[in-house]
C-alpha cells in the first residue's frame, strides 16, 4: 500500500469520524436544550425516578443471594458461593414444580374472568342512560376492590361455612344439595372459589379502564350505524368491541406478564391442610419454604424465577402483537 492510497484512506476515516461527532454532539446538544426546556417537568419527576431506583433496582442486589448459601451472620464477602445449586434444587423439587401449575392454573382462571366480567359489564354500563344509575353501579361494583383482602377472605369463609353459611343454606333450600359442604376444604372447588371471589373484588375495579376507552369513541360511528338500521346488540359487537381493541391487547399483554402471580393473601389465608396440594402458589411457597425456614437462597432463587418468566412472557406477548400487527406494550 502507498503513501497515497494510506493518505486517502486515513482522510476518508477521519471524514466519517468527523461526521459521526458532528451528529453525536448535535443529538446531545438538542437533547440537552430540550432538557432544559422541559426542566419543570423533570423536577416534578425526580422523586418518582429516585423513589423507582431507591425500591425497584437497588435491591436487585440481593438476587445475589440466590447463588450463595447465604447465612445472615456472614458479610457478604464470606458468603458462600454455590453456582446454580438452589435453581436445580427447585426444579427437581416436587413441591416447587406443584405450585407452579397451581400459580399458573390460578393465573389463567383469574386472568380469563376478569377480562370476560370486566368487559362486559363495562359494554353494558355503556348502554346505560341514566347517569344515576350508571353511577350507582360503578360505585357498588368497584367498592369491594378497596376491602383488605383479610376482610374478603373472613367474608368468604363466612358466606361457605358449613353452620351457618350462606351458600350452603341458599344451595339446601333450593334443593341442590342435601347436606352442607365443606366447601373450602374440598380440592376440586378451591380454584373455583379464587376465581370468584376475584372478579367479585376486582370486576369493577377492571371495568373502569374499559369504560374509559368507550368514552373516546368517535359518536358518529354509532349515528350512522343508527341509519344503517344496527341494534345496540350490533352496534356493540362492530363498534364498541372493535374500539377498545387496542386497550383489551395492551391489557392482555400485561396480564400475560403477570401470568407467575396468581396472589399470595387470599390463597395463604383461605388454605388448610386439607387443600394445600392445590392453595400453594410460589409466593405461598417463597414465605413457607423459603422465610420460615430461614433458606433466603432458596426463597431468592424462587423469586429470580418467577421474575425472570414473567419479564420474558411480556417481551413475547409484546413480540407477538407486533407481528400480528396489534398494539404492543414496547
Amino acid at each position: 500500500m502507498n503513501t497515497t492510497t494510506t493518505f486517502v484512506i486515513f482522510l476518508v476515516m477521519s471524514l466519517m469520524m468527523g461526521v459521526t461527532l458532528v451528529l453525536y454532539f448535535r443529538k446531545k446538544e438538542k437533547f440537552f436544550v430540550n432538557l432544559g426546556r422541559q426542566r419543570q417537568l423533570l423536577y416534578m419527576s425526580l422523586p418518582i425516578i429516585l423513589y423507582i431506583i431507591l425500591f425497584t433496582y437497588v435491591p436487585l442486589w440481593g438476587w445475589t443471594m440466590a447463588f450463595q448459601n447465604f447465612r445472615p451472620q456472614k458479610s457478604f464477602s464470606n458468603q458462600d458461593w454455590v453456582g446454580l445449586q438452589w435453581f436445580k434444587f427447585l426444579f427437581q423439587d416436587r413441591v416447587f414444580i406443584r405450585t407452579i401449575r397451581n400459580t399458573i392454573a390460578m393465573s389463567a382462571i383469574n386472568t380469563s374472568l376478569g377480562f370476560i366480567t370486566a368487559i362486559g359489564l363495562a359494554l353494558l354500563l355503556n348502554e346505560v342512560r341514566k347517569v344515576l344509575f350508571k353511577r350507582f353501579i360503578q360505585t357498588i361494583s368497584y367498592l369491594p376492590h378497596f376491602l383488605s383482602m383479610v376482610i374478603v377472605t373472613g367474608l368468604v369463609s363466612s358466606m361457605l361455612s358449613t353452620d351457618s353459611g350462606a351458600i350452603n343454606n341458599a344451595f339446601m333450600a333450593f334443593g341442590f344439595i342435601k347436606e352442607p359442604v365443606f366447601w373450602l376444604a374440598e380440592p376440586k372447588y378451591f380454584w373455583g372459589i379464587i376465581g370468584a371471589t376475584y372478579v367479585w373484588k376486582e370486576v369493577g375495579w377492571n371495568t373502569i379502564i374499559y369504560l374509559a376507552a368507550m368514552a373516546g369513541v368517535d359518536p358518529n360511528l354509532y349515528e350512522a350505524a343508527d341509519i344503517d338500521g344496527c341494534n345496540r346488540y350490533h352496534k356493540m359487537w362492530l363498534i364498541t368491541l372493535p374500539s377498545i381493541k387496542p386497550t383489551i391487547i395492551i391489557l392482555l399483554i400485561m396480564s400475560i406478564g403477570r401470568i407467575l402471580d396468581a396472589g399470595f393473601e387470599m390463597q395463604y389465608l383461605l388454605r388448610n391442610g386439607l387443600v394445600a396440594d392445590v392453595s400453594d402458589t410460589i409466593d405461598v411457597y417463597v414465605l413457607i419454604f423459603g422465610l420460615s425456614r430461614s433458606n433466603f437462597s432458596l426463597a431468592t432463587a424462587a423469586g429470580m424465577f418467577k421474575n425472570v418468566v414473567n419479564i420474558t412472557l411480556i417481551f413475547i406477548a409484546n413480540e407477538i402483537a407486533k407481528k400480528a400487527g396489534e398494539e404492543r406494550l414496547i
